[in-house]
């Protein structure tokens, strides 16, 4: 009985989509530290993991109808009452909650430059689009029909929303101009980077569904073997060399340098591990843990090796 309820805990915590929203968090305060800006309002946190929650929900009670072998799938089909609940209350969270900080910082938020009301827009943009649209006069597009773009777009999207949001909203906040600088573009892309591998690794949970579906991603292309060793190896090995002489340039600390070596040894590791079939809990525990575990040692290496 005890076994089945923490199993069931996982399942509601993972198939549920709560995990990405505390990755989201974990993420947007690591981002604060790194960057040396000031943690957000509280509220901000909760936007952020609720938003995240909502969109990820969305595919599933949208397109899940009847049952298959997919746990993940099986599983919102037997509590779609309460997803449908959950997504109700998210949704009154989010619009209630962005209203007022909208109300609260509308003169700062208005005084912000062109420049800061495009990176405003272009990631939520991004992200709607990758689930696209189906319109009886413009057709039906989606970004996530093309197999090799789709983890560049989810990658593209998380960098926005856990990099440069936090930041926008910290200078929203205080009533300063939002800055972009040559450091806040290399986290940038480290996290683009970091996110666009888990996706490609991800893919290999759904290399069957997409091969059916003629869905040309990087392991339908290239098969599982290649993918791995010709394509996830090395993007991790230019990611980590890349990180080693960027934190020599600016003098870290070698235990900070080590501390945040940790996810891209982890991930080198996941990712050779990988050549055997796995469980989708495996995929999401395992693959999309490496979100929590970069934000964990970023957050550690700021917080003791400042």
């Amino acid at each position: 009985m005890k076994n089945a309820f923490h199993h069931a805990v996982i399942r509601f915590i993972f198939f549920g989509n709560y995990f990405y929203g505390i990755c989201a968090v974990a993420l947007s305060i690591e981002a604060s530290l790194q960057q040396l800006y000031p943690l957000n309002d509280w509220l901000y946190y909760l936007l952020v993991f609720c938003a995240t929650i909502l969109y990820y929900t969305k595919a599933y009670i949208t397109e899940v109808t009847v049952e298959t072998t997919n746990k993940r799938t099986n599983w919102y089909i037997q509590f779609r009452k309460w997803v449908f609940i959950s997504q109700i209350m998210l949704t009154v969270i989010v619009a209630t909650g962005g209203g007022y900080l909208a109300y609260r910082y509308w003169h700062h938020l208005l005084q912000q430059p062109l420049s800061s009301w495009l990176l405003i827009f272009i990631f939520p943009v991004t992200a709607l689009l990758y689930y696209g649209f189906n319109h009886h006069k413009f057709g039906r597009f989606s970004l996530r029909n093309s197999g090799w773009l789709k983890p560049f777009v989810i990658g593209f999207a998380w960098a926005g929303l856990v990099t440069v949001y936090p930041l926008l909203f910290s200078c929203m906040e205080r009533g300063v101009d939002f800055q972009p600088t040559l450091v806040g573009a290399w986290f940038f892309i480290k996290n683009f980077m970091f996110i666009t591998v888990l996706c490609i690794m991800f893919d290999i949970k759904d290399y069957a569904v997409d091969y059916n579906r003629q869905l040309k991603t990087f392991v339908v292309n290239a098969g599982l073997r290649k993918t791995i060793f010709y394509i996830i190896i090395p993007l991790c090995v230019v990611g980590l060399a890349s990180f080693i002489l960027f934190a020599l340039a600016l003098r870290f600390h070698p235990m900070k340098i080590v501390i945040n070596i940790i996810p891209f040894v982890t991930l080198i590791w996941v990712a050779w591990s990988m050549h055997q079939r796995k469980s989708i809990l495996y995929y999401l525990f395992i693959i999309d843990g490496l979100m929590l575990v970069k934000a964990l040692c970023g957050s550690l290496a700021m917080l003791l090796f400042r």
